[in-house]
C-alpha cells in the first residue's frame, strides 16, 4: 500500500491511498465465500460455486463493490497511521480508480488536528480571589440555614426588602394590557431581583390593600424597548420569622448539639467552599493564559457540528418548533441572530480547549488507573442524575467511555501542569497549588473541582427557589 497526503489548510488534508490487489486477496475470499452463500448455480450446492462461474454469471462488479467495501475502513485508518494523521470528524472518501487485479485507489479529505504548541507553564503566572473566611460569611451561611426553617407570618407594617408580598400587577402601553406583565395572585419576595424594573422600589413602604403606580421599559414581546405603566395591588404582606441560633436549633437543623458546634462545622463549609472556589478559578486562570499564548486554526466542521448539536438539542426540548424557540429567545431579550453567534463562540471555544487539552495529555503523558475512571464515570453519573449502573450500560452501547477516559486523562495532564504555574491572590500572597492539584488523587479530581462547586451553585438556588 502506498499513501500521500495533500495539505489543503491547517486543519484539512487530502489523503490519497493506493492498495495493490496482492493486498486484497483475503477481502477477495471473503467476497467470493459471501457471495457463493447469496445465489445458486446448477449442479453446485450453496458457497461451492466456482469463482468462474460466478464471475461467468454475475460479473466482477459485486466482488469489486465488496472487496473495496471490505478494505477501506482499514486501509484508510492504517495510511492515518502511517502518515501520522490526527484525525478528527469523519472523512469524505471518494474511489478514485479500480484496475481489476492491479490496484485500487481512493480520496479522502479529511479535518486533522492542527499544529499546537503548548507553552512552558512555568513561564505562566495567575491571580485568582483570596480565600476568606470572616464572621460575615460565616453569619450568612447560618443565616440562610435559619431561613430554610423560617415561618412566614402575616404583617401590617411597610414592606422592606426580605419581605414577601402577595400582589397583582397590570402593565399597559398606551392604553393596551402588556400581558407578558399582567398576573394577579404572584407571591414576590422583595430584594431578590426586579420582577419588573422598579417593582422593588414600588413595593418598599407598601401595606396590605395598597395601590402603587410606575413606569418601566418592556423587555420582551411585541412591546419591547416601549415605555409601560404599571399598576401594583398589594394583597398580602408576610414577613419571615427566623428561629434563634441556639442550642435547639442546632439540634433540629443540623447533627451537632451546640450552636457553638454547628458555627464551627459551618466555618469549616466556608472555608472549604472558599478553597473549592479559588481551586476552581486557579484552573480557569491557569487554561485561559495558556490559550492566550497558543495560536492555531479550528477546523470549521467540527465547530460547524457542535453548534448543530447544541441547536438540535435545545430544539428537541421544544418539539423542534422554531417558533418556540423564538419566543424563549425573545422572552430572554435576544435575538436569534445574537443566538447563533453566541452558539458559535461558545462552540469555538469548546473545541480549541480540547484540543489544547489533547495535546497537553500527550506530552504530560499521565497514568488513568481504573478507579480513577470508575469515580469520573460515577461523578458524571451523579450529576446527571442517573443511576450508575443505566448510565454505565449506555456508555458501553454509545462507545462513549473511551470519551470519559480522556476527559480523566485531560484534567490530570492540566493538574500536573498547574503545578508549574506561579499563582498569587489577590492580596499578593503566593499560592501553593500543588494542595489542589499535586497529589495524585487530587489530581485525578482536579478537573471536577469547578463542576462540584457549580452544582452546589445550582443546588442553593434551587433551594432559595423553593423557599419562595
Amino acid at each position: 500500500m502506498k499513501s500521500s497526503v495533500e495539505k489543503l489548510s491547517d486543519t484539512r488534508v487530502k489523503l490519497t491511498v493506493n492498495v495493490p490487489f496482492e493486498e486484497l486477496q483475503p477481502e477477495i475470499d471473503q467476497a467470493y465465500a459471501a457471495i457463493a452463500q447469496q445465489v445458486t448455480l446448477p449442479g453446485f450446492r450453496k458457497g461451492k460455486a466456482p469463482r468462474q462461474l460466478i464471475d461467468a454469471r454475475y460479473g466482477r462488479g459485486p466482488i469489486l463493490e465488496q472487496v473495496v467495501n471490505d478494505m477501506l475502513p482499514t486501509r484508510y485508518q492504517a495510511a492515518c497511521e502511517e502518515n501520522d494523521l490526527v484525525v478528527i470528524g469523519q472523512p469524505n472518501v471518494d474511489i478514485t480508480k479500480i484496475e481489476d487485479n492491479e490496484f485500487v485507489e481512493f480520496v479522502a479529505e479529511v479535518d486533522v488536528r492542527p499544529e499546537i504548541e503548548v507553552p512552558d507553564f512555568a513561564d505562566l503566572a495567575v491571580t485568582v480571589p483570596t480565600v476568606t473566611v470572616d464572621d460575615a460569611k460565616v453569619d450568612e451561611e447560618i443565616d440562610n440555614l435559619r431561613a430554610r426553617f423560617g415561618e412566614l407570618k402575616d404583617t401590617k407594617r411597610k414592606l422592606k426588602t426580605g419581605d414577601f408580598a402577595v400582589i397583582d400587577l397590570k402593565a399597559t402601553v398606551d392604553g393596551e394590557v402588556v400581558d407578558e406583565a399582567t398576573t394577579e395572585g404572584l407571591s414576590y419576595e422583595i430584594g431578590q431581583g426586579d420582577l419588573i424594573d422598579g417593582l422593588d422600589t414600588a413595593l418598599r413602604g407598601m401595606k396590605t390593600g395598597e395601590d402603587n403606580e410606575f413606569t418601566t421599559t418592556i423587555v420582551a414581546g411585541e412591546h419591547k424597548d416601549k415605555e409601560a405603566t404599571v399598576s401594583v395591588h398589594v394583597q398580602q404582606t408576610k414577613e419571615r420569622k427566623l428561629p434563634e441560633f441556639d442550642d435547639e436549633f442546632a439540634q433540629m437543623a443540623s447533627e451537632f448539639d451546640t450552636a457553638d458546634e454547628l458555627r464551627e462545622a459551618t466555618k469549616g463549609q466556608v472555608e472549604e467552599g472558599g478553597k473549592a472556589q479559588q481551586a476552581a478559578a486557579i484552573r480557569d486562570e491557569v487554561l485561559k493564559a495558556a490559550l492566550a499564548k497558543t495560536d492555531f486554526a479550528l477546523p470549521e466542521s467540527v465547530v460547524d457540528e457542535q453548534v448543530h448539536n447544541q441547536l438540535h438539542s435545545l430544539l428537541g426540548q421544544m418539539a423542534h418548533d422554531e417558533a418556540a424557540l423564538a419566543q424563549v429567545l425573545e422572552s430572554q431579550g435576544t435575538t436569534r441572530e445574537e443566538f447563533d453567534k453566541q452558539s458559535r463562540e461558545d462552540a469555538e471555544n469548546a473545541v480549541r480547549t480540547q484540543l489544547f487539552l489533547d495535546v497537553l495529555a500527550e506530552q504530560e503523558n499521565p497514568d488513568v488507573s481504573q478507579q480513577e475512571l470508575t469515580d469520573h464515570i460515577l461523578f458524571t453519573a451523579q450529576s446527571y442524575g442517573m443511576d450508575p449502573s443505566q448510565f454505565i450500560s449506555q456508555l458501553q452501547q454509545s462507545g462513549q467511555i473511551a470519551n470519559l477516559f480522556a476527559d480523566v486523562r485531560r484534567g490530570k495532564a492540566l493538574a500536573a501542569a498547574i503545578c508549574r504555574v506561579s499563582v498569587k491572590d489577590e492580596d499578593g500572597n503566593e499560592v501553593d497549588a500543588t494542595q489542589y492539584f499535586g497529589d495524585e488523587d487530587e489530581a485525578a479530581e482536579a478537573e471536577f473541582v469547578e463542576q462540584a462547586a457549580d452544582q452546589a451553585d445550582e443546588a442553593a438556588e434551587a433551594e432559595a427557589s423553593e423557599e419562595k
